[in-house]
């Protein structure tokens, strides 16, 4: 089923939900219309919609700044912006390396793993980035807004990350 965007009074990006709750948010005008397919619509028997890409709520709901975010593929490639941290290829399947690696301490959480490409994982191995000569292009970090969750599930979608964009 199709995703909406949800955003918050204030235009900032929470979630997204199915087509179903985004009309049914829009029947109770809970939310309305902010971007909709042009050539769609939904119909009714006597009316039709149209069909909602990015919904905004009408009352402002509080959404905690900082959140405790759990550690897992999806959420760090999107952290990562599907992108190898080691040389920017995005075409090539990504795998989770440890910076500093297990073997030699290192611990999964969020500060000591990147996405990273098979030959860029594979090439640096059980190597620390010094001995290795490959650094991360960005130092891991935990993501402290959900716009960085959002982010990676709106990739391939303009009008969704124009958005969700942290520009």
């Amino acid at each position: 089923m199709s995703k909406v965007l949800v955003l918050n009074a204030t235009y900032e990006p929470i979630s997204f939900v199915t087509l179903k709750r985004a009309v049914i948010l829009l029947l109770k005008e809970k939310a309305e219309v902010i971007e909709a397919h042009v050539e769609r619509k939904l119909r009714a028997e006597k009316t039709s919609f149209p069909y909602p890409v990015v919904i905004r709520l009408v009352t402002y709901v509080p959404v905690p700044r900082f959140f405790n975010l759990p550690l897992s593929r999806r959420n760090l490639l999107s952290r990562d912006n599907y992108t190898c941290q080691y040389c920017g290829n995005t075409e090539q399947p990504l795998t989770i390396d440890h910076v500093i690696p297990k073997s030699r301490g290192g611990k999964t959480e969020w500060t000591n793993v990147v996405a990273a490409c098979v030959n860029c994982n594979r090439k640096k191995g059980n190597k620390l980035p010094a001995d290795a000569k490959m650094f991360p292009r960005h130092a891991p970090t935990k993501p402290a807004y959900i716009a960085v969750v959002l982010l990676g599930q709106a990739k391939g979608n303009e009008t969704w990350a124009r958005y969700i964009s942290p520009n």
